[in-house]
Parts: C-alpha cells; sequence; structure tokens
C-alpha cells in the first residue's frame, strides 16, 4: 500500500495511497467512502465492444419508428427525430432542443468519443487528440439520458392505449437495447485503466509524479490539484488562473470556482420556475369534445384513477417530488458548507452523490409530452400540444442539474481541516 501511487479524492480532498486491485474490485475513500476508480478486467475490451454495437443500434432506433397510433385505419408514426420537429413546429423549440440533446446529441458524442478513443488503442496506436475527445467524452455523459427516454415512453403508451390501438415500432425495441448497452459500455469504460494503458504503451504520454511524502493530509493543503477528468494529481501551478492537467489538459482549480455563487444562482432560479412548472398547464389536449388543459399533478391523478398505479408513483416521484427534494437538499448542502459546519459529513456527502445520481430522472414528463405530442396528431379528432409548463419544467430539470454541478463536494470538508492561511 505504501508503495503505491499518491492520489487525492475528489469528493473529500483527501491524500492517500492508490491500492493495486485484483479482479473485479472497487477502490474507495477511506474517509467519505467515494469511489476513487473501479477494476474491471479487460473492461476496455468490452466497453469498445458495448460501443460499436450500440452504434449500430442507435442508427436503426432513430431510423425506424419508435412507436405507432391507430385510430379507424388511420395510422400514425413516429420516430425520435420527428418528434423533435414536431415540438419546434408547433414553436416550442426550447423543449425540442432539450429532447434533442439528450437523446440524441448527447448519446451520439458518448458513443463516438468512446469510440474513438479505445478502437486505436485496441489497435495499439495512440488516438490523435485523445485529451480533447475525453473532455468532450465527459461532458456528454451526464447529459446522455437514453434510460429516462425508454421510461417516458412506457408511460406514453399506457396513456395512448386509452386513446387507440398502440402499435410498437423497430425504434421501441432497439431503443431499449441500447440503453443495455450504453449502461453495460458506461460500467465497463475505466479512466483509470485507460491512461494507465496509455501511460504505459507510449512514449511521453507518462503522468508526472508527486510528492513521495506530502506535507498535509489533503491535496489543497499540500500544494496539490487533483484533475477531475482523468484523475491525475500535479503540483498547483503559481498561476492558478492558467492550470491545466499536463495530461489531459482540463483546467485545474483547488475548488470549484465561484462554487457558493453559481449554486445559489442556478437554484433560485429553479425555485423561481418551480411554481409555474407545477401550476400551468404542461400539456394542451384539443378533441371533438372540447379542449383540456392537464398539469404534472392531474397527469398523475389519470394514471391512478385509470388503474396504472404503479406509473402514476414514478410519474409523481420523478416529476414532482425529486425536483423539490433536489432543491431542498442542494440548499441544505450549501447553507451547512457555507456556515461551515461539521456535522454529518459523511452523510451530507452522501447526500450529494443521490443528488446528483437521481437528478436526469425528472426529464420522465418531458419525455412523456414528447410522444404524446408526435403521436396525437389526429387533425379533426384530437391533437395534443406542450403547454408553457412543459418549457418551465425543462428549464427546473437542468438548472437543478447545473447547481449540483457547481457545487464542490470538498468545500463540505475543508471545515474538518486547520486553518492553514
Amino acid at each position: 500500500m505504501n508503495a503505491g501511487r499518491l492520489i487525492a479524492c475528489h469528493e473529500c480532498d483527501l491524500l492517500q495511497r492508490e491500492a493495486k486491485l485484483t479482479g473485479e474490485g472497487v477502490l474507495r475513500c477511506c474517509r467519505c467512502r467515494a469511489e476513487l476508480f473501479r477494476s474491471h478486467p479487460d473492461g476496455l475490451d468490452r466497453a469498445l465492444a458495448y460501443t460499436l454495437t450500440a452504434i449500430v443500434l442507435f442508427v436503426i432506433g432513430n431510423a425506424f419508428p419508435i412507436v405507432g397510433l391507430s385510430v379507424n385505419g388511420d395510422l400514425v408514426q413516429t420516430t425520435l427525430l420527428d418528434a423533435v420537429r414536431i415540438l419546434y413546429r408547433d414553436g416550442m423549440w426550447p423543449i425540442a432542443g432539450l429532447v434533442f440533446a439528450t437523446t440524441f446529441l448527447m448519446p451520439l458524442l458518448q458513443m463516438s468519443s468512446m469510440a474513438y478513443i479505445l478502437l486505436p488503442l485496441r489497435l495499439n496506436r495512440r488516438p490523435y487528440r485523445a485529451d480533447i475527445v475525453f473532455r468532450l467524452l465527459g461532458l456528454a455523459r451526464p447529459w446522455g439520458m437514453t434510460e429516462v427516454l425508454i421510461l417516458g415512453m412506457l408511460v406514453a403508451l399506457v396513456k395512448l392505449a386509452h386513446i387507440a390501438s398502440v402499435v410498437p415500432g423497430v425504434g421501441l425495441w432497439t431503443f431499449g437495447a441500447l440503453m443495455l448497452l450504453l449502461a453495460a459500455a458506461s460500467a465497463a469504460f475505466d479512466p483509470h485503466e485507460l491512461w494507465q494503458r496509455a501511460d504505459d504503451r507510449f512514449s511521453g504520454a507518462s503522468a508526472p509524479d508527486v510528492l513521495d511524502a506530502p506535507p498535509a493530509r489533503t491535496a489543497k493543503a499540500s500544494g496539490l490539484m487533483t484533475c477531475h477528468s482523468c484523475g491525475l494529481l500535479t503540483r498547483a501551478d503559481a498561476r492558478l488562473h492558467e492550470a491545466s492537467c499536463p495530461r489531459c489538459g482540463a483546467h485545474l482549480h483547488h475548488r470549484k470556482p465561484a462554487s457558493y455563487t453559481r449554486t445559489w444562482a442556478f437554484l433560485i432560479a429553479a425555485m423561481v420556475l418551480y411554481i409555474p412548472a407545477n401550476m400551468l398547464p404542461v400539456m394542451n389536449t384539443s378533441s371533438l369534445f372540447g379542449s383540456e388543459k392537464d398539469t404534472i399533478l392531474s397527469g398523475v391523478v389519470y394514471l391512478w384513477t385509470s388503474g396504472s398505479w404503479p406509473l402514476a408513483i414514478v410519474v409523481f416521484i420523478a416529476s414532482i417530488a425529486v425536483p423539490m427534494l433536489k432543491i431542498i437538499a442542494i440548499m441544505f448542502l450549501v447553507i451547512s458548507t457555507q456556515r461551515r459546519s461539521l456535522a454529518m459529513l459523511q452523510q451530507r456527502t452522501r447526500i450529494y452523490r443521490v443528488v446528483e445520481l437521481v437528478g436526469r430522472w425528472s426529464m420522465l414528463d418531458i419525455y412523456v409530452i414528447t410522444i404524446l405530442v408526435a403521436l396525437v396528431q389526429f387533425n379533426a379528432l384530437a391533437t395534443i400540444q406542450a403547454g408553457p409548463a412543459a418549457v418551465a419544467f425543462g428549464a427546473v430539470v437542468v438548472l437543478t442539474m447545473f447547481a449540483a454541478m457547481a457545487f464542490d463536494p470538498r468545500l463540505i470538508w475543508d471545515a474538518a481541516e486547520p486553518d492553514r492561511e
């Protein structure tokens, strides 16, 4: 253990020695229990195989209809891109852009980046400008929401089954398989193994060594900085505003710049928009019998009264409870950290992890609306359009995710360190 390379925890900044893992295993921080890295035998090769298969399924899933709706012999089918186009045509370009980015652009960027990096390594070649592509991969991974899209499709199918005959398309099954492959590829992809293999195989790619015996127990107190992209620990540059990782080129900071200010800004904006997101109509339905405006809560009530109570519970948790609890949780973290509270340090770090994990699932209602708007277009009989609350709700989801990203969990543990100023 003492011979291991020096590493710093990305959640509490504690310096510790890297341990060699054999077989499947996880190395966790001894203070906050954050996952430092996970060992997967042949993980990169498996990730490459999953990624190449996922790319093929991605093309098929977007080329064929996801689902169709049949009414009196009239069949309406839609692909994912058709649904985005209809939202844009109806003037809901913010929602169209959000759906396009999270279900098409970011998954495509994630898969292409992984293939770009892993395929040359498999052929014993060094990828050209792998540092830039690796940072693009880190940018895309939190915003690719294929698994949330699948759940949204299932909820939409339940609602559509009460309107007309539902015809599942090839795209629906393909996206289901794509979801599993993307999850498997992300689980098998280990950045630690990636850079270790690159450092071992290519001259000039090795990571610089750091202190053998750090003078303090945290990276910041020892004059070191850790890269959040590749995990490399380096000596702090005197020109902090110009510091960058020597391996992947990412910007380095002891702590995220203006973490409190940016988190509060995103959080306050989300709280303001949360009210219209739940009060205004999220969907407008027009039919021969008149028009009806549905809020998020009325959609939950509809699912419950129609007998689909499991989906009603899922939608209530994802669309109403999770955004509200995220706002409360982030507010609690920021206030307690600004007050330099020493209470529940580990518990607050766990809250931060949960907030980051569940944030994307609030997009569920946006995807349900997307599918319904694209399919219920029977002009004379019935049409569905997205309401103003959809824009507000989409903004709430994005803003709370930005707030969680802006918050630096290492600030929680700074209160436990002696003041070295």
